[in-house]
């Protein structure tokens, strides 16, 4: 018999620099993520702003991952101050992702932001951002200790509780779950038309849906990709985003 055809899941990149050469790139953890967690193609996509066209884009796609990344989103698009001197930035992918969120989701097609991807989201549809949470008083720790094994920077490290009803507490059956902690920043304003989804104890918004999103749109702020076929939670996070985008792929393409 053939092969059930898998959705084909687009996976934002980062831009970096190796000797003189630019690169686009994107962690394996994400990709696995797709293929083992979600049952998708995974499909990088370019951080080339302007340059990629999204209607094409969007009408090969099945659905859209936003990573995480070393870099931060530019305040300047949520009207915040200078960065602290040293931040790393980004801004083909600022250029690529946050157009192309508002896009995907005006379209209906399936979106999960990770981490940066999650703040993302939130600057995407007018929020804010804490810069540099460790500075603000009331929140705890929420950067891993980079003096330990991976294993352990990426391991639980506070509880979030899920809030009842949402689209989260629907995939994951859940009401409150431990999840592991790896950012320097973090919602200050929430966006509007944002549902918060989970808070973590110090009361930081950590998961958010987009309450008007035709189709499957959900931000968290950790990292469920990492050994996600290992952790149930975040395992059913990854399986209720690759049932929507195999959703998306059964409906009738958009004809011109």
């Amino acid at each position: 018999m053939p092969e059930t055809r898998k959705p084909l899941i687009g996976i934002s990149c980062c831009t970096t620099t190796f000797g003189p050469h630019p690169f686009h790139m994107a962690g394996e953890k994400y990709i696995l993520g797709v293929l083992q967690g979600a049952d998708g193609l995974p499909l990088l996509i370019p951080a080339l702003g302007a340059q990629l066209p999204p209607d094409q884009l969007l009408d090969t796609l099945d659905g859209l991952l936003f990573t995480g990344s070393p870099s931060n989103v530019e305040p300047h698009h949520y009207a915040g101050p200078a960065s602290a001197p040293g931040t790393l930035h980004d801004p083909q992918r600022d250029a690529t992702t946050l157009p192309l969120i508002r896009a995907a989701i005006e379209r209906g097609v399936p979106v999960l932001g990770l981490c940066r991807g999650f703040q993302e989201m939130n600057v995407a549809f007018g929020g804010s951002l804490h810069q540099r949470l460790h500075d603000v008083p009331g929140f705890i720790e929420h950067r891993e200790d980079t003096s330990q094994p991976v294993d352990v920077q990426y391991g639980p490290a506070h509880g979030v509780r899920i809030e009842p009803g949402g689209l989260l507490d629907r995939v994951s059956g859940c009401s409150s779950a431990q999840v592991n902690s790896l950012h320097t920043q973090g919602v200050d304003r929430l966006a509007p038309g944002l549902q918060p989804e989970a808070t973590a104890p110090d009361g930081l918004i950590e998961a958010f849906s987009v309450t008007a999103a035709s189709g499957f749109a959900l931000g968290v702020q950790w990292h469920p990709e990492w050994k996600v076929m290992e952790n149930p939670f975040y395992l059913r996070i990854f399986k209720a985003f690759g049932d929507a985008c195999r959703a998306h792929m059964a409906r009738p393409k958009r004809t011109v």
